[in-house]
């Protein structure tokens, strides 16, 4: 079993930067994949990045492709999504998710955080 905990969401300009942080619980986390998914108002869920289970591979969405990045420490049961150039259209509740094999499909994913909220203005 795996708990999830985001954290470092909040409000950011257009053209800047913030990280948030997915904490994990449970002594296997570093055996999972780990995943970034993000769902505005009135929209689908969306893959926005996927790491494996050594941070050896890495996985975008096309639409945050060159401006996110994420990472993993597997020693603090922490994954990062550090996001830059922020765009208003990233506003968006940001899910971390911990399951077999990262990728977007939300299938690969069986355990998930609440969320944190990510709001970009203009």
């Amino acid at each position: 079993q795996v708990q999830l905990a985001e954290s470092g969401g909040g409000l950011a300009q257009a053209g800047g930067s913030l990280r948030i942080a997915c904490a994990a619980s449970g002594r296997t986390f570093s055996s999972y994949a780990a995943g970034w998914f993000r769902q505005a108002s009135g929209k689908e869920r969306e893959f926005v990045a996927g790491i494996s289970w050594s941070g050896g591979r890495t996985y975008y969405g096309d639409s945050v492709k060159g401006r996110f990045t994420i990472s993993r420490d597997n020693a603090k049961n922490t994954v990062y999504l550090q996001m830059n150039s922020l765009k208003p259209e990233d506003t968006a509740v940001y899910y971390c998710a911990a399951g077999t094999s990262a990728g977007g499909w939300t299938g690969n994913y069986a355990y998930w955080g609440q969320g944190t909220q990510v709001t970009v203005s203009s």
